[in-house]
């Protein structure tokens, strides 16, 4: 298993390196999340490349039982990581794969001394910015989510790069759950929804990242940008669509896909 670990995470890093579609998953698929996660730190150890954060995503019922987890991650890597207006950001997703954007909060690690958060409360503690922001998922295999959440890790977590819009006031971080969001691909809505949905919130995600880094042995660092989860759904985009996310009274997040 140890060989087809590496074949695989090999064969990720390289259809992600050349845009290229990946037909059939790889080698064998991971049965459990230990398996998916050993792939993606095989990917990991290949790669050049700077990691600037983590998308979280849930693990819906009954997987979330099965796997004992409800939430999965994977990396975003800096040069694929852009604010709001900077001229040379760009959102490439893989022909003949799988692509989609969501909107999500996007919270900025300030790594602490002392034990992990265990709560959303706790969490809060251990961050120093949140700003909107949508995420651009795509992967090389088309069946990335089909396959379930054991194949979505194994992938780099299905994740393609980050927008980061404008800041959260503070004074707000403890009621996000009442912002009302909505994401809009090429003038239609495509979902609507707040982050009450979101098992125990942006905050919690953070929570469950920490605990996940610390149990792979990855070290924590200042800065990272957590991409905490799909609040309105994950959205099938394609080459060319605008996708914009508004915030309600926090101003709005778009992008095009390329």
């Amino acid at each position: 298993m140890v060989a087809a670990v590496q074949d695989i995470a090999d064969a990720f890093v390289q259809a992600r390196r050349t845009g290229e579609a990946i037909a059939t998953y790889p080698g064998p698929k991971p049965a459990d999340l230990a398996a998916a996660y050993a792939i993606q730190d095989a990917a990991l150890s290949i790669w050049d490349r700077t990691v600037g954060g983590w998308k979280v995503g849930k693990i819906n019922p009954p997987s979330d039982a099965l796997l004992g987890a409800n939430r999965l991650i994977g990396p975003a890597f800096t040069d694929q990581i852009f604010e709001e207006g900077d001229p040379k950001a760009h959102f490439t997703i893989f022909r003949g794969g799988f692509a989609a954007a969501e909107a999500e909060f996007m919270l900025r690690l300030a790594p602490k001394d002392g034990p992990l958060p265990t709560n959303r409360e706790e969490a809060m503690e251990w961050v120093d910015e949140v700003r909107i922001g949508i995420e651009l998922a795509s992967s090389p295999y088309a069946n990335i989510n089909v396959d379930g959440p054991c194949v979505t890790v194994s992938d780099h977590g299905n994740n393609a790069g980050l927008l980061l819009g404008k800041p959260v006031p503070k004074a707000i971080w403890p009621k996000l759950d009442e912002i009302e969001v909505s994401l809009e691909i090429e003038g239609e809505i495509a979902g609507r929804a707040t982050t009450a949905t979101m098992l125990d919130g942006p905050f919690g995600a953070v929570a469950f990242l920490l605990g996940n880094l610390t149990k792979r042995n990855i070290p924590l660092e200042a800065g990272w940008w957590v991409s905490s989860g799909a609040i309105t759904g994950v959205h099938d985009v394609k080459l060319g669509d605008k996708v914009v996310a508004r915030f309600a009274g926090l101003g709005e997040a778009s992008l095009i896909v390329e």
